[in-house]
């Protein structure tokens, strides 16, 4: 038996909707979990996620792995896909950006666990890769690696 699939509320999904100008601005909606109770693992993956050097104005590029057991709510892909790229004009620090979006899923959805990992191209010659978790992943529940292959460059 699952749970009704109730979008009453949603303000994105199956509408024309403006891209945020910025992350603050961006809405992440929520939607209730069919499955509440069960122990499950969720996963989006963001290959071309872009933001900008707060110092220089250039782009940055990460591949942004976003695994999460739901509690009672799931995050609306739509939303997710457009707060993710309000990140395109926003000026911030890998580590800023990364823990930022996992910070804000977590203030949305309050899920059972969450982890983010940021696998940013080079700046400077320089790969650099943010991970973030709210803490150990709860025992019994399938968790793959993320498995984003190291940058060709290392090692």
């Amino acid at each position: 038996m699952t749970a009704s699939h109730d979008v009453s509320g949603l303000t994105m999904l199956g509408q024309a909707v403006a891209q945020p100008q910025s992350p603050e601005e961006a809405v992440l909606e929520r939607v209730p979990n069919p499955h509440p109770g069960q122990r499950y693992t969720v996963r989006f993956v963001a290959p071309e996620f872009t933001s900008l050097c707060p110092l220089t104005g250039q782009p940055d590029f990460a591949h942004l792995v976003i695994d999460y057991i739901p509690g009672d709510w799931l995050v609306e892909s739509k939303s997710l896909k457009l707060f993710l790229t309000s990140f395109r004009n926003h000026g911030a620090f890998h580590e800023a950006c990364t823990v930022g979006i996992g910070l804000r899923l977590v203030e949305t959805l309050s899920p059972v666990w969450l982890r983010i990992g940021g696998y940013w191209y080079p700046r400077g010659g320089i790969p650099i890769d943010v991970f973030w978790q709210t803490g150990a992943a709860p025992e019994g529940v399938w968790i793959p690696e993320q498995g984003v292959p190291p940058y060709k460059g290392r090692g």
